[in-house]
């Protein structure tokens, strides 16, 4: 056992079951201001930037040894595994020293302006514009599906710059304050309850030269890039054996209901397993390969392909194992309520972060050389 895997386990072990668990996105914060103190945040990016200058090998063995413990974080995955990650590739030293370190502490949540009201999986499509005014950008438009907005205090911004060039050549991302003048903030609240996204409006927002992330009119080379450390960390994402979703839970949930011996029920179990596993493998090759300076590129989407279909299957065999506890529970119940999560969520998760056929668009395209759809 390395020393960094050894060191992660023992202050796990110490600290992880006296985090706090009360209000998600004050607990994300003072989890990871605490994850950063010990040397467990920001684990391969450079010192410089506030983080711990290692390697992906210690970034899988923490991720390894984390998965027992459910430690609130959530919240902050845009963030550290998007904003942070594109602002390390494209940003300027004056937004990586500004942005990077208050994001590996957990001080600012981050969150990803893309999609809108008439472009979601079209995000190409996009009509929110920034107008050069002097050595400012003047921002206007509407966004919405924005996970976490209405607590974030950094977001990465797409807005037409040029509209006399085709689509995909006249978009400039941007990062931007989101407690800013002109950012307006207006939950969603979805089937289950949750309000996680948002509507966003820019009214006049004004920016300075110095917010562009890249290049102007270079936005989409930024997007894919972005998306990429999306896909990629969608697809590295492991079930804690606790979480509702996962089929130890799952197991444990049959066997107190009795129906363990049913050879429907043990089939349907045996198929969640091994959609997980599955999604695990997958996730520890690309990390595998990472480790070795590979570049997976657009395989991710296969990742957040399969998590998608894992979804779906759970919310269909959560109801084939458990009858009617998915809907209706008595009020002791605990369970109930976190199986009930599992059917209403599953349908989005085909949708979030680029459509079930955008992800296939990807894979037949830049994985498997396929030609393109016609226009």
């Amino acid at each position: 056992m390395s020393e960094f895997r050894e060191r992660a386990r023992a202050w796990l072990e110490e600290n992880a079951p006296h985090l706090p668990q009360g209000d998600p996105y004050s607990d994300a914060r003072v989890t990871q201001g605490r994850l950063h103190a010990a040397g467990f945040a920001g684990i391969t990016w450079p010192t410089a930037y506030g983080g711990q200058g290692l390697t992906v090998i210690e970034q899988r063995e923490w991720d390894e040894e984390a998965q027992a413990y459910d430690l609130q974080t959530e919240p902050l995955g845009i963030g550290l595994g998007m904003v942070g990650p594109v602002l390390l590739d494209l940003g300027t030293e004056e937004q990586k020293s500004t942005y990077l370190p208050r994001l590996a502490r957990g001080e600012w949540i981050g969150c990803q302006l893309f999609s809108e009201p008439g472009a979601g999986s079209d995000v190409a499509g996009l009509r929110t514009r920034a107008v050069r005014d002097g050595d400012e950008w003047v921002v206007n438009g509407q966004k919405v599906w924005t996970s976490h907005a209405h607590h974030s205090d950094v977001g990465i911004l797409l807005a037409r710059t040029d509209a006399d060039v085709p689509k995909h050549q006249g978009i400039t991302m941007f990062v931007i304050d989101m407690h800013a003048p002109g950012v307006s903030v207006r939950p969603l609240k979805d089937m289950s309850g949750a309000s996680k996204f948002n509507e966003v409006f820019l009214d006049n927002l004004r920016l300075p030269a110095g917010a562009v992330v890249g290049e102007v009119n270079q936005g989409w080379a930024a997007t894919v890039q972005m998306l990429r450390h999306e896909r990629l960390a969608l697809t590295g994402r492991r079930t804690r054996r606790d979480d509702p979703s996962s089929h130890a839970f799952l197991a444990d949930v049959v066997r107190k209901s009795g129906r363990a011996s049913d050879p429907l029920v043990r089939r349907t179990l045996a198929e969640v397993f091994v959609g997980e596993r599955v999604g695990e493998l997958f996730a520890s090759r690309i990390a595998e390969e990472i480790k070795a300076g590979g570049d997976p590129g657009p395989r991710g989407s296969v990742g957040k392909l399969a998590a998608g279909r894992q979804a779906r299957f759970l919310a269909s065999a959560v109801t084939t194992l458990l009858d009617g506890q998915a809907t209706a529970w008595a009020p002791d119940d605990t369970t109930g309520p976190a199986l009930a999560q599992i059917v209403s969520t599953a349908p989005r998760l085909r949708i979030a972060g680029g459509t079930d056929e955008i992800q296939r668009n990807i894979i037949g395209e830049r994985v498997l050389g396929l030609p393109k759809e016609p226009k």
